[in-house]
């Protein structure tokens, strides 16, 4: 079996009283463009500083391209692309500048693709850094995690600051990127680009791995939303006691509910009395995300257990 591109065992990070990795566990394979998805706070910009060794983590372990990220130093770097979550640069200096800074200290590596990739996302190269806007840093910050070609890719919030097309632009980039083999690691508050380009997803909760599965695999459980309109009010109780159903309530003669399953037990209840009208809605990943924080990947509200389907 090939190693992982990234690999987490119980790792643990500690802000004096803070924890904000509790024993997290990735693994990423060769190829893949993953998703790392949790609110502010979970824990995702940590993860990726250790796994970039720009923290060390208080316990367990980290493995970036088979080697522990401070095992790997500058070597290891090189053969990554990192675009962070906020971007620090220089004021003084010109875009076509810096990325030549950027390009000299890989070994010229990437310098060839500058000028395309700026075009591609319509970037002023000759304008002072200073002077740019956040969208237009953010441009920077992309060119300049793309433009080496590097086996791996780590993104934090990718898509923050760009326009509507060019966040369309982004994920086509994701893809040719992940068509020539290399591995993409992307996360993001942007649930349907996630959806869009990732083959696996993570979900993080207070920095622990809550649930892990291929975008069809979660949509294939995310369930339905089921509206089902009475001529009369129905016994809510008698819903509520059906398996496949969770979420019921009544909002006068229209019942609401979250199924998961084969709908044949509440359309037969359902079927007892006369029903008006229906309506159901497949889950999308951002509806599937909020369920998960409410419920656990199992279903039960405050589950802790990791799901791993691949």
């Amino acid at each position: 079996m090939t190693t992982p591109v990234i690999r987490t065992r119980g790792l643990v990070k500690d802000y004096g009283r803070t924890r904000a990795l509790a024993g997290l566990d990735l693994e990423v394979q060769a190829g893949e463009v993953y998703g790392f998805i949790g609110p502010n706070g979970a824990g995702k910009s940590t993860t990726i500083r250790i796994l970039l060794d720009l923290l060390r983590p208080t316990a367990g372990e980290a493995e970036v391209l088979g080697q522990a990220p401070a095992a790997g130093g500058p070597a290891l770097r090189a053969r990554i692309g990192y675009l962070p979550g906020e971007l620090a640069m220089p004021a003084r200096v010109t875009a076509r500048e810096q990325l030549a800074h950027l390009a000299a200290l890989r070994g010229g590596r990437g310098s060839e693709r500058v000028d395309a990739l700026a075009e591609r996302f319509t970037l002023d190269l000759d304008r002072p850094l200073r002077a740019l806007s956040r969208g237009n840093k953010q441009k920077l910050g992309v060119i300049q995690a793309f433009m080496h070609e590097p086996e791996l890719l780590i993104l934090d919030e990718p898509t923050s600051g760009l326009d509507p097309l060019l966040q369309h632009e982004f994920l086509d980039l994701v893809r040719e990127t992940s068509a020539r083999g290399a591995t993409v690691f992307m996360s993001s508050h942007v649930l349907r680009e996630v959806e869009s380009v990732a083959d696996r997803v993570a979900v993080i909760r207070e920095g622990r791995t809550v649930d892990v599965d291929s975008v069809r695999g979660l949509r294939a459980r995310a369930g339905q939303r089921v509206s089902l309109t009475f001529a009369e009010a129905p016994d809510l109780a008698a819903f509520e006691a059906l398996d496949a159903v969770r979420d019921v309530r009544l909002e006068g003669a229209t019942l609401h509910c979250l199924l998961h399953g084969e709908p044949d037990a509440l359309l037969k209840l359902a079927a007892r009395s006369r029903v008006t009208h229906w309506a159901a809605r497949d889950l999308d990943l951002e509806d599937l995300f909020m369920d998960v924080y409410r419920y656990g990947p199992d279903g039960v509200d405050g589950a802790n257990g990791v799901r791993d389907a691949r």
